[in-house]
Order: C-alpha cells, then structure tokens, then sequence
C-alpha cells in the first residue's frame, strides 16, 4: 500500500483534516459532476466552506476569521482537496484564500480589509487576481491594463484573460499601469469589486480540463476605483507580485503532488481488479514496475513538499525554491496521470473514468502561475548569481 510516513503534522492538524475530508466527502465530491457540467462551483458552496471556516484562515478575528499562522493547516486544505480528484475546486477554493487574500492582508488600506475581508471568510465574497492579459501572460511587465490618477480615484482601463474564479468573482485583485513609462516600477494594484460601472465579465471558457473551474475574460472600462482600494503604494505592484507569486507556486506544487496520488491510488485499484490475458493486470511485470516508479517519485515529492511547507512556516521560502517546487510538482502530475492512462488502456482514454479527467486537467499546471520555462529561468538565476 502506498504511504508516505508524515513528520510534520500534530494531533491538531489530523482534526482539522478529517473534518475537511468530512467536508469534502459531503459537499464537494458528490456536487463535482454537476459542477463540471456547469463549468463552475456554485455559490452555495462558497457558503458552506466560510460556514465551517475553511476560507481564508490566516484572517484575524477582527474580520471574522480564526487568524491562524500555521501554513500547515493551509496544506492540510489544499491536500484533501487535491486527494479528493476534484481539480477544479482544489484549483480555485486555494486560490481565493491563499493568493488572493494575502494580498488584501499585506497591502490593503483598513477601509478595503474591514469592507471585503469579512465577505471573503463567510464565502459571500470570491475573489480572482487579474494579471494575465491577452498579450501578456509570464511577462507581467508587459501588460498594459492602465490605472490613471484622476485625483480622488482612479480610472481602470484594459482588459484580462484566463482568470480563476473569474465568471463568480465579487472583487479582483488587478494588475495595472499607473506610469506605462517605468516598465515594471510603473505597475500598481487595486481591489476592484463587481459593482464597479465599466467592469464586465466573459463567459466561461471552454476548457480542455478544469471543467468544475470557472475562468474567463474580465473586462474594465474606465471603471472608477477608489483610493482607498489601492493596495500598498503606487508602483509597487510588480515587487507586491513576485512576493506573493512564492507561495501561490507552493500552493501549485502542493495541489499537483496531492491530485497525482489521488490519479496514482485510483489506479492502483483498477490494476489490481482489472484482467487481461488471464491475469490481473497488476500481476504484469512492466504494471508493477510503473507503479514502483511512480511510487518512489511520488514519495520524493511529498517529503519535498513537508519540507518547503515549514520552510514557508517560518518565511524561508524564496521564489527560486517556490519556483522549483511548481516545476517539478506539475512535471510530476502530468507524468503519473499520463502513465496512469497507459495503465488502464483503452478505457483511460474515456470521459467516464477519472483518470482521463486527470490527465486533462493536469496540463495545465505547467502553464499557470508562471510557465514551467519561466520556472526554469528563475531557478537558473539564482544558481548563477
């Protein structure tokens, strides 16, 4: 039986989890199907999570939330969602608490955190970050979304694609130029919510993968931002982003880790209940190698991942390390979930069986939250000085 031995969990932790897996048993498994279909999650699932405070646990109760300073009760999340099969929810429930969040945390006024904190723990709040545009996806510094000083607010023009939470979204945090003249330096941040006049959304978009994830375009048309929802100071925003893009590509590398075992365990099963040429299919010895392979890479990855979650504990985690980690992690989910297609044969190609799912959903793991070559630039940089 596959098993990693685990060091880095307490008594406290594994509460917590078996209440998240109970949660995600009851709510988030059975509703993923319809979810697909829809191409989204639907609100009320937001609700339930906020209801029983899974969202946004770093918040303080101050605005309503349990201030937790643990990042592995974060992993913790993320995991059972990952080892539940559901990549769309273990895609974008994390990406609202744990990359957008933080950013209202760390830079926003304490008008904008007492006006949208509280919504985004008790789920009647998503959130989506806008940074990726149609002709600027790794290179945030060519975007070209402008924020204009007009005095006692700023107006907000351009436009973003592929975004996360998008078509559900109530506020984005969003990327743009407040000096199209300094290049990155010329980069701030604004909170941006639904009710704004001028900010549009695109219909879902057809997806490869992801089906139960809502991304789509978002649109902004001289839409009229107040001062008090920009977020840390005015051309900032670039070094805000590669702070905060660290722990959003831990947060990838831990959902690829989790929905590779979940890919991994389930075949496992179908190998071991599956017969061919009067045998079981586990029983072949070019299946039990596969599986050894699989197996002992999947081990490493979870070890390094423990590793880097205490790391982040104590804020030693730099973009170099967070970036090899997404490399490697979303390297790995694709590997394990196209070996596990070839493992069930004719039936892995077939919508019906969650592993076909998962190889879909897998690819684009190495293109989000940076691509895998850009990861490989960053890592270069810091091995070279």
């Amino acid at each position: 039986m596959y098993q990693v031995t685990r060091t880095i969990f307490n008594e406290e932790h594994e509460l917590f989890r078996q209440s998240v897996r109970d949660f995600i048993a009851k709510e988030i498994i059975p509703n993923n199907a319809d979810w697909e279909k829809s191409k989204m999650v639907s609100r009320e699932s937001w609700k339930k999570l906020g209801d029983n405070g899974f969202l946004c646990l770093q918040a303080s109760e101050t605005y309503g939330g349990m201030g937790i300073q643990d990042f592995r009760f974060n992993a913790i999340f993320i995991e059972e969602l990952g080892l539940s099969g559901c990549s769309g929810p273990a895609i974008g429930y994390p990406l609202h608490s744990d990359i957008v969040f933080p950013y209202i945390q760390h830079y926003g006024t304490e008008a904008a955190k007492s006006k949208y904190i509280p919504g985004m723990v008790s789920g009647d709040l998503i959130g989506a970050i806008a940074m990726t545009e149609p002709g600027a996806g790794s290179d945030l510094q060519a975007i070209r979304s402008t924020a204009e000083d007009k005095g006692d607010h700023y107006l907000i023009n351009g436009s973003k694609t592929f975004i996360t939470n998008g078509f559900l979204c109530d506020i984005a945090v969003v990327a743009a130029k407040t000096d199209p003249t300094k290049g990155a330096k010329g980069i701030s941040l604004f909170i941006v919510d639904k009710d704004m006049d001028g900010f549009s959304k695109g219909v879902p978009f057809e997806k490869v993968g992801l089906h139960a994830q809502d991304t789509c375009e978002l649109f902004f048309e001289d839409v009229k931002v107040p001062k008090e929802n920009l977020l840390g100071k005015v051309g900032e925003g670039f070094k805000y982003l590669m702070t905060e893009l660290a722990q959003e590509r831990l947060i990838v590398a831990l959902a690829a880790v989790a929905l590779a075992e979940s890919t991994f365990l389930s075949t496992i099963e179908y190998v071991k209940n599956r017969a061919a040429f009067g045998k079981m299919v586990s029983d072949f010895q070019n299946t039990r190698f596969k599986l050894a392979e699989m197996g002992a890479k999947l081990e490493q990855g979870r070890i390094y991942v423990d590793h880097l979650v205490m790391l982040h504990n104590d804020k030693k985690v730099d973009g170099a390390m967070a970036s090899s980690a997404k490399y490697l992690m979303s390297e790995l989910q694709c590997n394990v979930s196209d070996e596990c297609v070839q493992l069930h044969g004719g039936y892995g190609y077939m919508w019906d069986y969650a592993v076909a799912r998962a190889f879909a959903d897998a690819r684009v793991q190495r293109i989000y939250a940076g691509t895998n070559e850009i990861m490989k630039e960053l890592i270069a940089r810091k091995i070279l000085g």
